[in-house]
């Protein structure tokens, strides 16, 4: 795999506060960034204009805003987002099949190069979380059944931890992007995750994409963090 290519499963998720800093290091990274992230944090404190602001750098947008509602409700909320220059979009499968199955029948209606991804389950939560929440399966068996589910509405994408890539892509094939935050270099803290990898581990069993903020962000020069990702996935 070369640069290009390793640099193109890279999402950058923009999980700061301040926004110069976001710019900053966006604008330092320049031709090197394919993708970044915009979550909830960023989009509830700016609006859509910062998804445009973004776009115009000439990264492509990954909206990580996890809708979970009434399936109409949600078929309305990518009926808008569908205006904006958003690539992924992020629902939640505990959603039910008929709100991801409205989710992706209102991007394709709307926006065709719009794909939805459906979140299972939270990198944050484990077996003890489950439990919790009274789920009777363990963290690895409920991401298995959500997916399945998933699938069978034509989600385009998941979201999941990377130790679940891997019996993902067996499970469901080829065709659909598995997207996996909870990925940190070797070395790195893993802070509140809970289920980690690292970029070359989750690569290697099936991820598409490597959701990566703070081992960048937080580095004491972004622009050597990320190349030595990237250093790390092609060797």
């Amino acid at each position: 795999m070369g640069n290009l290519e390793a640099a193109e499963k890279i999402i950058l998720a923009l999980d700061l506060d301040d926004r110069n800093q976001l710019e900053d290091i966006v604008d330092r990274l320049d031709n090197k960034l394919r993708w970044v992230k915009i979550g909830l944090q960023l989009f509830t404190k700016y609006g859509p204009e910062v998804v445009h602001h973004f776009s115009n750098k000439g990264v492509k947008i990954f909206l990580d805003l996890k809708l979970y509602d009434i399936p109409n409700t949600v078929a309305g909320a990518v009926q808008s987002i569908s205006k904006l220059p958003v690539d992924l979009l992020t629902i939640h499968c505990s959603g039910g099949y008929e709100m991801m199955s409205r989710a992706v029948e209102s991007a394709n209606q709307h926006n065709s190069n719009l794909e939805i991804l459906g979140v299972t389950v939270l990198t944050s939560m484990n077996d003890n979380n489950m439990a919790e929440l009274n789920i009777q399966h363990n963290a690895a068996e409920q991401v298995e059944q959500l997916a399945l589910l998933a699938q069978k509405a034509n989600v385009q994408g998941l979201v999941c931890s990377p130790l679940e890539v891997q019996n993902l892509r067996r499970k469901l094939g080829n065709n659909i992007k598995l997207v996996t935050p909870g990925v940190r270099p070797a070395g790195s803290d893993a802070q509140e995750q809970k289920r980690v990898a690292t970029p070359s581990d989750a690569l290697k069993n099936g991820s598409s994409h490597l959701v990566i903020g703070r081992p960048i962000l937080k580095a004491d020069d972004p622009v050597q963090a990320f190349e030595n990702i990237i250093q790390e996935i092609t060797s």
